[in-house]
């Protein structure tokens, strides 16, 4: 009636209340019997006093992250990886010699007999590439070879000399064959060979051995911390040059944001390596003998770039494959997981929001406000800072296990698939016998990646029944 007094109110909806912080504590000793891997979190407006009576549709529940058992593939050693690269090179590498200097002997008109202008090439400057595409090897037998040593032996002194005596003839062969090319050729000729030293000193500064970066620790980090994330040495050897991260599963947020910077950097810094590597074996295969070309030559322009495509690509997915392995990838994808992904939303949806917290475990659906923002929980776990869009690109790259091998396959499919056409649509002599010799190169990567693709789609196809 008018002017009685009133009955108590309709609860209202608080659009700035917490909801209670999702701590690794929380989860080890949350309900479930998922091994501290499956909790949950009470909506908004639920007050203290009926907390007791929260029927089990009042809950949002996490899903466990279940990871597969990462199959044993067959391992391949750094030197075999090496001296196959160098064998593809050298390949490509005469095969564009044949094309910038072969000639038309089968005309009985054409004064010689021979298949190439052998007067016309500078053997320095062949012997000079053959060394930079060589110097890899060189540096993998040097570091590889008797590295762990418990017991001195004579064999052990004879390597050392070997290797001495190895780095001295590198030596003096390149200094040897640089001061042979500075005689006869022109001073911006010879800038082409500085090229990617200069591209070395910039990525890299005055360091040897790029490898020994590649896993960093954050500088003040306590050792147990960084524990997760060294060598382990129970992986058995796969290739890489160094020892591969291994990931911990942690209901820490703080320590999956840490796992997730670790790799990160760790991934761009191999990408770095793979993209260098891969540059400098196109420049001096392709791109170098064109330079060093005397002007009265007729060079087949279009031949020589697509050569140059091949070699930069094909190098590109040798060592994408060997510094990112599948296991290497498998990590990733594991640390993914735990770390998730946030979407930004509008601001009009009614759905219940609340704060963000660094401490919390967010589950798959939940709306919080992060820097004036809406954002929506997207992965199974998710304790990613929802602003920070390098934890997003880092999901969506190793969200799916197989997407870097996808594209490696992908790669060498195309190159194998022109290589081909062309082969069937050609007649020259040069295209044929270059085509036939890099294709067999090709069929064994690509052997490779398909093995890696069969066996891996199995295991995480099981894994999702």
């Amino acid at each position: 009636m008018a002017g009685g007094r009133r009955g108590p109110g309709r609860p209202q909806l608080s659009r700035s209340m917490p909801p209670p912080p999702l701590h690794a504590a929380n989860i080890a000793n949350s309900s479930g019997g998922n091994n501290g891997q499956t909790s949950s979190i009470r909506h908004r407006g639920s007050n203290s006093s009926s907390s007791s009576c929260i029927q089990p549709t009042t809950l949002i529940t996490i899903a466990p992250i279940n990871h597969p058992t990462f199959p044993r593939l067959p391992p391949s050693r750094n030197m075999v990886f090496e001296f196959s690269v160098v064998l593809y090179l050298l390949t490509a590498l005469c095969m564009q010699y044949i094309n910038i200097y072969k000639t038309t002997f089968w005309i009985p008109t054409y004064p010689a007999s021979y298949t190439l202008n052998f007067h016309l090439m500078d053997p320095y400057l062949f012997f000079f590439i053959v060394m930079i595409l060589v110097r890899r090897l060189v540096w993998c037998f040097v570091r590889d070879t008797y590295a762990n040593v418990q017991t001195v032996t004579l064999g052990y002194f004879l390597v050392l000399a070997l290797k001495v005596i190895l780095v001295v003839i590198m030596s003096i062969s390149l200094v040897w064959c640089l001061w042979k090319m500075v005689q006869s050729n022109s001073p911006l000729n010879l800038l082409f060979l500085a090229y990617p030293l200069v591209s070395y000193l910039l990525l890299y500064g005055l360091t040897i051995e790029v490898n020994d970066a590649l896993i960093p620790v954050a500088a003040g980090t306590k050792p147990k911390a960084a524990e997760a994330f060294a060598s382990n040495r129970e992986i058995p050897w796969n290739g890489s040059p160094i020892w591969l991260p291994r990931h911990k599963c942690s209901d820490s947020p703080q320590d999956v944001r840490f796992e997730a910077d670790v790799m990160k950097v760790d991934f761009n810094s191999r990408m770095k390596t793979v993209l260098f590597n891969s540059m400098v074996c196109a420049y001096y295969v392709g791109f170098v003998p064109i330079c060093f070309l005397q002007p009265h030559m007729y060079l087949d322009l279009w031949w020589s770039c697509l050569l140059i495509a091949f070699v930069w690509v094909n190098s590109f997915v040798l060592f994408g494959a060997h510094f990112l392995p599948p296991r290497y990838c498998d990590a990733l994808h594991r640390c993914s997981l735990h770390l998730g992904k946030w979407q930004r939303v509008d601001h009009s949806n009614n759905s219940p929001q609340h704060p963000w917290s660094e401490s919390t475990v967010w589950p798959q659906g939940v709306l919080v406000r992060h820097n004036k923002a809406l954002y929506k929980a997207s992965g199974l776990r998710n304790v990613a800072v929802p602003s920070d869009s390098s934890y997003a690109r880092f999901y969506f790259m190793f969200n799916q296990p197989m997407r870097l091998l996808n594209l490696f396959l992908v790669l060498e499919l195309i190159v194998v698939i022109i290589e081909l056409y062309i082969l069937f649509t050609n007649t020259h002599w040069n295209y044929v016998v270059s085509l036939s010799l890099m294709l067999f190169c090709n069929y064994y990567s690509l052997f490779n990646l398909l093995r890696d693709r069969f066996v891996l789609a199995r295991v995480y196809h099981e894994v999702i029944q």
